[in-house]
């Protein structure tokens, strides 16, 4: 047995954990039921973690064949975006969609249907995808896509590893000039404001915003809108342009203990959340910023997840429909800050329309946070839940490590449905993790 945990450290399980190397050896151990597929463990909770059979997808790693005329990557579902950028980004190409880490596998981003900062234009991961190989409860592989096996491809994508286990698949990647973004830092100093920016700014490629949600009175939900587009090589300094895919090299930090509960108290967090807004208050206006910086800025600090201790973190995202968002976000931000207990890594993005089986997205707005555990964080949470149904709004499996299955059937009733679909199915036998026995799919 090994002791796992979600990037939250906070889901810790004495699981039973494989790692085949063939798809022989795999579908040994999908023949044994009670089976989840595991990439790099950046989920945040427990939704690939099985106590009977986890499945360790990292030996199956290739790159397979890419495209040049169109794009399209077919790959193992163990490759690391990172290192799909690694392979491609030199050669003008990058991941279409990107969530806010590159340690993810393509796997686990299909499993979770992740999004990016450009949902609001071009939609999530799924988009992007061709076709996927899964292997089913029988240990066959089957090839599945919007044309051919619609019905698995649907439900695969989003449905966090509950309907087989994602062997490889084809992507599209975009075209891109150079490795450099032109980001656009707008300061909102409140939340209607933010919300203004981001609808005054749809056409932007990329948007996301740093959210203050301990701000209070007219700064309540004072926030960085940060937008973004990728350069053009006339666009760089001259000494860049020679080199449009070089960026310089970055010294890798890391958090070495786990730090002491003290250390992020309502005080703390409400002086940086203070110094990062004048900060990002003075670099307000364009400049140009690596592909790493702009996108992935905690992939900066090793084992960031350390900075809450020992006992570890939980995140609340809930993305609500456009129609009662400002209302909700507004409602959500102010309990954040009655509560004193609000985060330092608080995000929100502009979701466009998205119709599917199991994802995540919907048009509006989603709210992250992330919350060190304690009882008084966990009452929040619980209150934060509430506004969430209140206002039509559901929640994002991968970063869920506590909801109950009550709130999310309450909030999704596509969760019936493919609790439903497992259950008729010999998916629900085959394949399990801790997360959908806490919530009943």
């Amino acid at each position: 047995m090994t002791a796992l945990s979600g990037w939250g450290r906070s889901a810790r399980l004495d699981c039973r954990v494989s790692a085949p190397r063939d798809v022989a050896a795999l579908a040994g151990r999908v023949a044994e039921g009670g089976a989840i597929a595991r990439g790099a463990g950046r989920a945040y909770g427990d939704s690939a973690l099985s106590r009977a059979n986890t499945i360790d997808m990292r030996q199956f790693d290739r790159m397979l064949a890419f495209d040049p005329a169109t794009g399209q990557l077919i790959a193992e579902a163990g490759v690391l975006l990172g290192d799909v950028i690694a392979a491609f980004l030199p050669r003008g190409w990058f991941p279409a969609v990107t969530p806010g880490t590159k340690f993810v596998t393509l796997g686990g981003a299909i499993a979770a249907d992740v999004h990016g900062k450009n949902h609001h234009r071009e939609g999530s991961f799924g988009v992007f995808v061709d076709w996927i190989d899964v292997m089913g409860p029988d240990g066959a592989v089957r090839r599945c896509s919007r044309e051919a096996g619609a019905e698995t491809f649907e439900w695969t994508l989003g449905g966090m590893g509950l309907t087989g286990v994602i062997l490889r698949a084809a992507i599209r990647l975009r075209p891109v000039a150079t490795a450099w973004i032109r980001q656009t830092t707008i300061p909102a100093p409140c939340l209607d404001a933010a919300i203004d920016c981001f609808e005054d700014n749809l056409a932007a490629t990329y948007s996301v915003a740093w959210i203050d949600c301990l701000g209070r009175g007219a700064g309540l939900g004072r926030s960085l809108v940060m937008l973004g587009d990728h350069a053009d090589p006339g666009e760089l300094p001259a000494d860049h342009r020679a080199a449009p895919f070089a960026t310089p090299r970055k010294r890798r930090l890391s958090v070495p203990v786990d730090a002491p509960r003290f250390a992020l108290n309502p005080l703390s967090v409400r002086a940086f959340n203070a110094l990062y807004f004048r900060a990002g208050t003075r670099r307000a206006g364009t400049a140009l910023v690596d592909w790493d910086s702009y996108f992935y800025p905690l992939d900066a600090i090793a084992d960031w997840n350390r900075i809450y201790g020992r006992r570890g973190f939980a995140q609340f995202q809930c993305v609500l429909p456009l129609a009662g968002a400002r209302e909700g976000l507004a409602r959500l931000v102010g309990a954040i800050s009655a509560a004193g207990q609000g985060s330092f890594l608080s995000v929100l993005k502009r979701f466009g329309p998205q119709t599917s089986r199991f994802s995540f997205p919907m048009e509006g707005y989603t709210l992250a946070l992330d919350f060190p555990l304690t009882a008084r964080s966990r009452k929040l949470m619980d209150e934060l839940d509430r506004i969430t149904l209140d206002h039509g709004g559901r929640f994002y499996l991968a970063k869920d490590s506590r909801l109950s299955a009550e709130t999310l059937h309450a909030a999704d009733p596509r969760a019936a449905a493919f609790a439903a679909m497992r259950r008729e199915s010999e998916y629900a036998g085959a394949f399990g993790s801790a997360q959908s026995d806490r919530l009943g799919l």
